[in-house]
């Protein structure tokens, strides 16, 4: 009897061991189930990702035809004024000269056209470029500079703070190259003198124009304020794309309208630049004087469709210099059109 009550107990205690162990497993796999989609649910964009990387690289691995070189596209140059005669080139007193082709940009004459000078007014061609291109033209201005800086200078009758449109500004810095409309427009547009020459001479920079540094706006003797003729005339080819700019190159006169203390007053400017009225087909552009600079100018002429620019520095004759030089590119030279 007690050995089958042994044999009893131990019958039972296996079955317990096993439902044990049963239990155990089915545990075991529950969290294993569990835990795979947990997995699952955080990283599915991860699953996405491997399950696209074979894609990838079966792509990738594609061998694709090797492209046939091309040649980058240039623009082709537009031929240069060719001579047709033996004439001598001009003699100037200028001493530094160089005029230029519009269409194509080719120095046509020069003489010491890279060297350094002082420019006077002819500076205001940078002035108004710098001005074309940075503000509008119908802006409203409230003149600001110190009279004191104008010292025997040429002027278009401001008054500070007389409020007048950037536009008439500009037809009185070019026309009768006023200086007080140059600092007008320096101050409005960059705040002050010196910064608005720093914008004139990165103007210069972009362009590639390596020979000049400004200093002031208006073209009054300074030191390290320079150009060469050579930059002159290549600005002034440059300028003169803008409307704006060949309208004021080419005006003889222009009414100018201003508020001062609240009063409206109007009057006419004039051009000092005779070229306009003494040569046939002149457009432009402006001239310049100082004691330091002598006489200068950028005179540009069109005949037959072609327009040309003379930059003269130095000039003791400027309306025998700049005529002289026009002249002998117009009767000594032709363009491909036969003109």
């Amino acid at each position: 009897m007690p050995a089958y009550r042994r044999s009893r107990r131990s019958s039972s205690n296996k079955t317990r061991l096993l439902v044990a162990m049963v239990i155990v497993l089915a545990a075991v796999l529950v969290a294993a189930r569990l835990n795979l989609f947990s997995s699952g649910s955080e990283s599915s964009g991860s699953r996405a990702q491997v399950a696209l990387s074979p894609e990838k690289t079966r792509t990738s691995a594609v061998i694709e035809p090797t492209p046939t070189a091309r040649p980058t596209p240039t623009a082709t140059p537009i031929p240069a004024p060719v001579k047709k005669t033996s004439a001598a080139d001009p003699l100037v007193s200028a001493a530094g000269a160089a005029v230029v082709d519009e269409r194509s940009g080719a120095v046509i004459y020069e003489k010491n056209s890279r060297a350094q000078r002082a420019p006077a007014s002819i500076t205001k061609i940078v002035t108004a470029l710098v001005a074309i291109e940075r503000a509008k033209p119908g802006d409203m201005v409230n003149a600001q500079y110190d009279s004191a800086e104008l010292i025997d200078s040429t002027l278009m009758g401001l008054y500070p703070r007389d409020r007048i449109s950037l536009e008439d500004l500009l037809y009185g810095l070019m026309l009768p190259s006023g200086n007080d409309a140059a600092l007008a427009i320096a101050n409005h547009i960059a705040g002050s003198e010196a910064a608005f020459t720093d914008l004139m001479n990165s103007k210069m920079k972009e362009l590639g124009l390596t020979d000049s540094h400004f200093v002031n706006a208006h073209g009054l003797d300074a030191r390290g304020h320079y150009t060469s003729a050579y930059d002159m005339a290549m600005v002034s080819r440059y300028a003169m794309q803008s409307p704006l700019f060949r309208q004021l190159a080419a005006a003889k006169s222009h009414p100018v309208t201003l508020w001062r203390s609240g009063e409206k007053m109007s009057y006419d400017i004039y051009n000092l630049n005779k070229l306009l009225a003494q040569y046939t087909g002149a457009d432009g552009i402006k001239i310049g004087y100082t004691e330091n600079a002598g006489r200068t100018i950028v005179g540009s002429a069109t005949r037959n469709g072609h327009r040309i620019y003379a930059a003269v520095l130095g000039s003791d004759d400027l309306w025998t210099d700049t005529p002289r030089l026009l002249d002998y590119v117009f009767q000594n030279f032709s363009w491909l059109d036969g003109n």
